[in-house]
This record gives C-alpha cells, structure tokens and sequence, in this order.
C-alpha cells in the first residue's frame, strides 16, 4: 500500500510538471528581466523597479500602510527591492528544478498573494496582475501536494539522502505526505475552496466581477485633489493619482483658480504646466509629479505638493482650483481661506 502511495505521489508531480515549469519561470524572470537584461535595481535610472511598487499603493489590500511606510523611507526600500527580487529567483529556480518543491511551493504562494493584494487591482485588458496573482496561488498549493514527482532534483536526492525521505523532511520537499487518504482529501477540499473563495472575494473587491458594477481602475486617470489652502500669497493642493494606467502618466494640461461667480481669475495651460518651476512640487513618494514635454506628468499612485503664487487680489477672491487632463476629465476641491475663517 506504502509503494503505491509513492507512486501516486510520483505520478502527481510528473503530471504537474509543465505547471512547475511554468509558474517557476514567472518568478525567476522577474530576477532575469531586473539584473541581466536591464538594471531595474537602480534608483537613478529610468524603470527602477521601486517605481512600478509605488504604482500598487493607490488601491491594495490590506497592505497598504506597508507599501507606503517603505515608500516614504527610500533606503528601506531599495533594500526590499534587491531582497524581494533575489527572493522571487532564488524560489522560482528551485520550483522549475524541483529542489525544496514544498518549501519553494510555499514561496511560490507567498510571493503570488503579494502580487494579488498588492496589484491585484491593476491590469487594462483582462485584469492582468489579478490572473497572475490567483492563478499562482493555485499553482503553489497544487504543486505543494504533488512534489516534484520523477522530473526533479528532491527525485534524485532521495535516493542519495536518507534524511529527504524522512516524514518530516516530506513536508518541505516531495514524495510521500505521511498523512492518511481521508485526511489529504479533507485537506485539498478545504484549500481549494478557501483559494476559490479568495479569488472571488478579490474579483469582486477590485472589480466587481460578481455583482453590481463591473469596472477597471487602470482604463482612466483618476485625481485626488486635497488639503487645498492660501498661506501668504501661495495657493498649496496636494494631488494623488489613485486610478489609470500603470504605464502611461497622467497629463495635466490646466489648472484653473475660480472665483465665488465661477469666475477663472487664474489659469496655467499646458504650456505652462511643461514649464513649471519644479521647486513648487514637492513630491511624498518615489513616483514624481514633474514637469513633461507638453503637460505636468502625474504617474499612478504619485503624490504631491504643489504650490502656485498669486496676487493678493487672487488670493482674496480665490474659492476653488480646477485641474484639467489631457482626456478631457477634470477634478476640482473647495479652497480654504484662513483670513476669510
């Protein structure tokens, strides 16, 4: 009966094979892509990879207060970079060869439900980080129960290690589970639909894919438009790119001042906004407001200060600011006037 157990457990993982492949590669690419093709593990240059984490921040789940306090400590986070992708390498190399295959399976898991609550929000054509994210959830639990199977190098190693086919040792590599028939279905029962109902839980939270409306936040550019006050002859907002494409900024090509008569009593057009002066927008996060070619840049989950200088004719009949994007879409917030309060 033990032999046939084995068996059944060989076979498992032979069967799951091209879906170790696979998943693997998903993981140890993200070492290839950021170290060997291109150095994204640079701040200084261009597709830092700490950049693409900024954009998780706007919409994630349940770890968000994470993501923002490495965020504002940048030390901190390049160091998370360098380790999370040395982490993603090292666990899928072990899953495609099959060495450690429960313990990297476990890694496997982790790093997808990272990617899940992080960026599970993000994606413009078929909720690209979401698939990625359960679906490798799901991957890593099936392979956990099957092992490596004959196609692996735990196969290998236990016929030259006693100590790999131990019981203990099982749990953290492949072969045989020391657990009975009754209890692995009750067990695989239980995962499957708890992953089953964190996949709609998800699907649900970041777009409604269940009931109510169906949306996605990364088609469209959305603003956040706060803390608008006057403090001497200055009107200071903070802007907050929440929503939109995680690769494209958003372009501001207006920002209007208005009046209590709805009045423009001062606006700067995209001209302006391409020229403006950089020491008035003081950035919270490694994403940048910045000045463009023929617009303000906002990239998603971008924060910043930003200040305009007025006259004090301006700063008396000031009662709200109006930005305006590229796509037409505009977002505009009440001011507050202290000499007026």
């Amino acid at each position: 009966m033990t032999s046939k157990t084995t068996t059944a457990f060989s076979y498992a993982g032979l069967f799951t094979l091209s879906l170790r492949l696979v998943a693997g590669w998903t993981y140890f690419s993200a070492l290839w892509r950021r170290i060997v093709l291109k150095n994204k593990l640079d701040p200084e240059l261009p597709g830092y990879i700490g950049e693409k984490f900024n954009h998780f921040l706007p919409n994630a789940l349940g770890i968000g207060p994470m993501i923002e306090y490495l965020l504002e400590n940048p030390d901190l986070l390049y160091i998370n970079m360098v380790a999370f992708t040395i982490i993603e390498g090292v666990v899928g190399l072990f899953f495609m060869f099959g060495f450690f295959t429960r313990l990297s399976s476990i890694g496997v898991i982790g790093l997808a439900l990272g990617i899940l609550l992080g960026a599970g929000w993000i994606g413009t054509t078929c909720l690209d980080e979401w698939q990625i994210g359960v679906l490798g959830i799901a991957a890593g639990f099936t392979t956990y129960f099957s092992g490596g199977g004959h196609f692996s190098i735990d196969h290998y190693l236990t016929k030259k290690k006693a100590w790999f086919t131990s019981k203990t040792a099982t749990y953290f590599t492949s072969g045989k589970l020391s657990l009975s028939e009754y209890k692995l279905k009750k067990l695989n029962i239980i995962v499957a639909f708890t992953i089953l109902g964190l996949t709609l839980l998800t699907n649900q939270i970041f777009h409604g894919g269940l009931w109510g409306d169906l949306h996605n936040k990364s088609v469209s550019p959305e603003l956040e438009v706060s803390r608008v006050k006057l403090e001497d002859n200055w009107l200071q907002f903070e802007v907050y790119r929440v929503e939109g494409v995680d690769v494209y900024g958003s372009f501001l090509i207006q920002i209007e001042v208005f009046n209590e008569s709805n009045k423009v009593i001062h606006t700067l057009d995209s001209e302006d906004l391409a020229n403006f002066n950089s020491s008035h927008i003081k950035n919270q996060y490694i994403a940048k407001v910045k000045p463009g070619k023929h617009a303000m840049i906002i990239p998603l989950g971008a924060k910043a200060e930003i200040k305009l200088q007025l006259s004090e004719n301006q700063i008396k009949d000031a009662k709200y600011v109006k930005l305006t994007d590229i796509s037409g879409k505009s977002w505009d917030s009440k001011i507050e006037n202290p000499k007026l309060q």
